[in-house]
C-alpha cells in the first residue's frame, strides 16, 4: 500500500506525489557539459549557469533518496566519436549550427582548446557532487531524449513509476525532449526550475529556458523548484515520524 502522498506547491496547481511511484530524473549533469575545462567550456559555452544548479539538485537528491523516491541518471557518451564538438563525429553538431548556438547563448564565447579537465576526469563522468548512489539507475542515451533506443520506459514501468521530477539540462534540448516523450507515454511531469540550465538563447529577448518552462506549465505538466519539493518531503517525514506506533 502506498504511503502518504507528498503535497508540492507548483504551477499551474499543486501536485500530490506518491513516493513509491515517483522518480527524480537527472539529465546530462556530466563533466563535458557542465565541468570547468569540459568540452562545452572549451568551445565557448559559459558553464557557470549550469554549475549554479548543482547545489539545488544535490539537495533534491538527498531529500528524495531519504523519502524513498527513485533516482535515474540520463547520460551521453562524450568520450567516443560522438563527442558534442564541431568535427567530433556527431553529425548533428555542425559548425554552422554550433556557431549560431554559441552566439545566442551565455556571454563567454572564447574558444580555449588548451583548457582541460583535471587528469583522470572523463568528459562522460557524472559530476562528483551529484554522484549516483548504489540504488540509482544510470541510462546511456544516444540522442537528446532518454526514451530513444533505451530501456528507460521499461525500467520505469517495472518499478511502477508514474511521475517524473526533472532536473539537469539543457532545458530546451535534452530535458525538454525527454519530458515531452514522458508526457506522450502518460507520465506526470514536474520540472524544477532552479535545477535546470540553458545556455541557448540567453542573449535573446526571449530565452529558450523561459519558453520551456511556459510550455511545461501550460501543456505538459507542472513547474516548481527545489525548495518546494524539499519542504514537502520534510513535512511528510515529520508527519510520518509523528504517527503513533501500533
Amino acid at each position: 500500500m502506498a504511503t502518504d502522498s507528498i503535497h508540492v506547491d507548483a504551477r499551474p496547481s499543486a501536485l500530490d506525489l506518491t513516493p513509491e511511484e515517483t522518480a527524480v530524473v537527472v539529465v546530462d549533469m556530466q563533466q563535458g557539459f557542465v565541468g570547468t575545462g569540459g568540452a562545452w567550456d572549451r568551445m565557448g559555452v559559459d558553464p557557470t549557469t549550469a554549475q549554479a544548479t548543482i547545489g539545488p539538485i544535490a539537495r533534491v537528491l538527498t531529500a528524495s533518496r531519504e523519502a524513498g523516491l527513485a533516482v535515474v541518471y540520463l547520460t551521453m557518451d562524450l568520450d567516443s566519436g560522438r563527442r558534442p564538438e564541431p568535427g567530433g563525429g556527431a553529425g548533428y553538431w555542425t559548425q554552422a549550427r554550433w556557431t549560431r548556438w554559441i552566439a545566442a547563448g551565455e556571454p563567454k564565447q572564447t574558444v580555449d582548446p588548451d583548457c582541460r579537465l583535471p587528469a583522470g576526469v572523463k568528459e562522460s563522468d557524472i559530476l562528483p557532487e551529484l554522484a549516483p548512489a548504489p540504488s540509482d539507475v544510470i541510462v546511456l542515451k544516444p540522442r537528446w531524449t532518454g526514451f530513444y533506443n533505451t530501456d528507460l520506459d521499461a525500467i520505469l514501468k517495472q518499478r511502477g513509476i508514474t511521475t517524473l521530477v526533472f532536473t539537469g539540462g539543457t532545458t530546451s534540448n535534452c530535458l525538454e525532449a525527454t519530458l515531452r516523450d514522458a508526457f506522450f507515454r502518460d507520465y506526470r511531469c514536474l520540472l524544477l526550475a532552479d535545477c535546470t540550465w540553458e545556455p541557448v538563447g540567453n542573449r535573446l529577448s526571449r530565452s529558450n529556458y523561459e519558453a520551456t518552462l511556459l510550455l511545461v506549465e501550460v501543456e505538459y505538466g507542472w513547474v516548481s523548484d527545489s525548495s518546494a519539493l524539499v519542504l514537502a518531503l520534510a513535512q511528510r517525514r515529520t508527519h510520518v515520524n509523528a504517527l503513533p506506533v501500533v
